[in-house]
């Protein structure tokens, strides 16, 4: 990430907003988790009033974000993920790995992944805001959305509202591979949040 890009106050306001948003904090709930008043964090949201490095640093913190969430720019080539370089880790143990396609840059509503899931996998019911896409690599799952189930192999495709209760589990002897894009936050600066397969 590269810095020295001037930030315009409107753009930082909006962004902080957004973030408080994704997080279902009101502006009270961020003011006391970052120690200021309820007026001026309102102020900052609206671009009326630009916040000192020390206090973006206190709103950052309150929003378990790093402070270059918000002052960094992201070089061209931090859009790339190639294949032999691409982050790869696991989460609990449930079997699932995953390998991070999409990078993060203030404002992206995407996050993309390949998870890799285990023969006998069941995930939970679960949902959430936000919409999801998963495609299918190599092996076969089983997707149920409210309630109906749906067999999905090597290049079939599902897209749905994430407010749809849902869960999948893996069919057959052999791993699924799938892409999953989804629109909302899932991990950002040190904060993880909700990941795919973890619920559903």
């Amino acid at each position: 990430m590269t810095k020295g890009a001037t930030i315009e106050p409107a753009k930082l306001g909006q962004l902080i907003r957004k973030c408080r948003q994704q997080r279902k904090l009101t502006l009270k709930e961020l003011c006391d988790k970052a120690g200021m008043s309820v007026g001026y964090l309102s102020q900052v949201e609206r671009g009326n009033a630009t916040p000192s490095l020390g206090t973006l640093a206190q709103i950052s913190h309150a929003l378990d974000l790093g402070l270059d969430y918000f002052v960094a720019r992201p070089k061209p080539g931090d859009a790339v993920s190639y294949a032999a370089k691409r982050p790869k880790f696991s989460i609990s143990e449930s079997g699932v790995t995953y390998e991070a396609l999409s990078s993060e840059f203030p404002g992206h509503e995407l996050s993309a992944y390949i998870m890799n899931c285990p023969p006998g996998f069941v995930s939970e019911t679960f949902q959430h805001e936000g919409e999801e896409f998963i495609y299918i690599l190599s092996g076969s799952i089983e997707k149920t959305l409210d309630g109906e189930a749906f067999t999905l192999r090597e290049g079939d495709s599902l897209h749905y509202n994430g407010m749809t209760p849902h869960a999948w589990k893996t069919l057959g002897d052999s791993p699924a591979r799938m892409m999953w894009t989804g629109t909302l936050v899932v991990l950002q600066g040190p904060a993880k949040n909700w990941l795919p397969g973890q619920d559903g």
